[in-house]
């Protein structure tokens, strides 16, 4: 059976109806249009079957839409920030002018509802339709659209060939998902991952602001800015993200967290944790470069003096007990956590960890990631960790005296026990264990070594330079008379640093405090005392502080005596 007539609506039927084209002529553009996927109008003004200026004219009276001449618009007032480039290719239609709750938009066919609803969703203000001549909205859009482009162009070197063997396991096809007019912003994210990877760095942030948008990098403990791509396109750039961690694009009122994981090579993969935030001026995206190989790097290579090694290993050796380890955010906690797991990984032990959220990947390792929101906090996992024949428990953090009474029951029946605290030494920790209101008698039984910790930055070896600092002044940094008296060399950073590194430094190294809870310091928790009294018990059974471990790598030229300053307290 033959098929009918193509009917006829909107735009195409009044134009019918009003003589402007013939009836024939109306449904075949209608098809076609349909077939080609390009808007009506377009069909129209592109095989002359009408003029562009005789539709706009026609439509503006019959719909009473105003008609707009684009030669005499100012194009640098679009609101470039307010619509994805997307929405303007694909429905032929340009945002004009934002005054108040109104958004002012160019189409050439006043019938075209879907974009104006679509475009008022995303930008949650009224839109109005103005109506312009559709060969001079062409024209427009791709100006505007190249200027979006080329805006990112000049911060992925034009067409200079960026990596692009990153693979990125989404069920979204790329070229699908972004289209060809997303490519600078494809080509720009991933080269900001890849230049991160490369620099070493440990976190991007991605930071939208009122008139500017920053993109930085935290490489060695420091941020610094690399790239400062146009604020118009800061969410293009957070979408572009939302999509490759495979979260919702659509929300941006809350914060959100993802991964992505990115194939570099048949070998090697790293894995990125996502976290967004709305901020005032859009939403910021901050992520967390989670590198499987750290957790494989050995504890010869993490900075451990000899002695503090031993201590370390001995712990990780025994079958039950509590290790702590302590420091601030950032200051590699995580790494010294994973480094033992990967000594313990061994087929005939049963490991479990609870994490907010899972880090680094572990294979051989039942690995949790905690939700509070259903449940599933560090306390309904330690319990079910329990039931479940473990040898070994890693717990991401002890925060309140539930998971603290969990984690020291497990310690004291037969469970080695991993867990991080955010106190600033030794001592510290075990008053704070205390002062949650853990018993003291258990925390002597359960915690058998504490690992207090900071990340340092490492001297280049290439352009550091030996510096003269007068001996009173090393003896009241803390270095002893017998050490002053032998000498040593110190060596400083070169503040401009060379073309290996960044000024004067690169790469970092950890300070650490180990203390072995000995018998002398079981008795002084037992009784009560406070962290000064730990602290000095620490010191005389000759376990090192933070600052004696600092002047250490002093000495042994491994950083500056400026760095230790900055990342030690006295």
């Amino acid at each position: 059976m033959a098929a009918g007539p193509t009917p006829l609506s909107g735009l195409a039927r009044r134009l019918v109806e009003d003589g402007v084209i013939d009836i024939k002529s109306a449904q075949k553009a209608t098809e076609s249009s349909r077939s080609e996927r390009i808007p009506f109008v377009s069909f129209l003004v592109q095989n002359n079957m009408a003029s562009a200026r005789s539709i706009a004219e026609f439509a503006s009276q019959e719909f009473g839409v105003p008609l707009l001449d684009l030669e005499s618009f100012d194009t640098g007032t679009i609101p470039a920030e307010l619509v994805d480039p997307k929405l303007v290719r694909q429905h032929n239609a340009l945002p004009l002018v934002k005054r108040g709750v109104r958004l002012y938009v160019a189409v050439s066919d006043p019938t075209n509802m879907a974009a104006l609803e679509e475009i008022k969703f995303q930008t949650a203000v009224n839109t109005e339709p103005v109506l312009v001549e559709e060969d001079k909205l062409a024209e427009i859009i791709e100006r505007y659209l190249d200027s979006q482009d080329n805006a990112m162009d000049h911060l992925t070197g034009g067409d200079e060939d960026v990596d692009l063997d990153l693979e990125v396991p989404t069920d979204v096809d790329e070229e699908e998902e972004d289209g060809p007019d997303e490519t600078p912003i494809v080509r720009f994210v991933h080269k900001m991952l890849l230049d991160a990877i490369k620099k070493g760095a440990s976190d991007l942030h991605f930071e939208p602001y009122e008139k500017s948008y920053r993109v930085r990098f935290r490489t060695d403990g420091i941020l610094r800015e690399v790239a400062d791509p146009p604020v118009s396109l800061g969410s293009r750039l957070a979408a572009r993200l939302k999509v490759m961690s495979q979260l919702d694009i659509s929300e941006r009122r809350m914060p959100q967290d993802g991964r992505i994981k990115m194939k570099i090579s048949k070998n090697r993969a790293i894995d990125f944790r996502v976290s967004t935030l709305p901020t005032l001026w859009g939403e910021k995206v901050v992520l967390r470069i989670l590198d499987p190989s750290q957790a494989k790097l050995g504890i010869e290579q993490l900075g451990y003096e000899d002695d503090q090694r031993k201590y370390f290993e001995e712990a990780l050796a025994q079958p039950q007990g509590m290790i702590l380890v302590t420091g601030p955010t950032g200051s590699g906690k995580t790494v010294s956590l994973y480094t033992g797991l990967h000594i313990l990984n061994k087929p005939e032990r049963n490991i479990s960890t609870a994490e907010d959220p899972v880090e680094i990947n572990l294979e051989g390792v039942n690995q949790v990631n905690v939700h509070a929101r259903i449940g599933l906090d560090f306390n309904a996992a330690l319990r079910a960790f329990l039931r479940q024949d473990p040898d070994i428990i890693m717990v991401g953090e002890i925060r309140d005296l539930e998971t603290a009474e969990i984690s020291i029951k497990a310690a004291q029946t037969g469970h080695l026990v991993l867990s991080t605290l955010h106190t600033n030494s030794a001592a510290e920790t075990l008053t704070r264990l205390s002062n949650m209101g853990v018993p003291t008698f258990n925390i002597a039984t359960s915690v058998k070594l504490i690992i207090a910790q900071r990340l340092a930055r490492r001297l280049c070896t290439h352009c550091k330079h030996e510096i003269e600092v007068p001996k009173d002044h090393l003896l009241t940094e803390g270095f002893t008379k017998e050490q002053v008296e032998t000498g040593f060399e110190i060596f400083g950073a070169e503040p401009d640093g060379c073309d290996k590194c960044t000024s004067g430094y690169k790469g970092r190294v950890g300070i650490y405090e180990v203390v072995k809870v000995t018998p002398k310091m079981s008795r002084i928790i037992m009784d009560g005392g406070n962290s000064i009294q730990l602290a000095e018990a620490a010191r005389s059974e000759g376990f090192d502080d933070l600052r004696r471990s600092g002047l250490k790598k002093v000495i042994s030229g491994v950083t500056s005596l400026a760095e230790i300053n900055r990342v030690t307290m006295e």
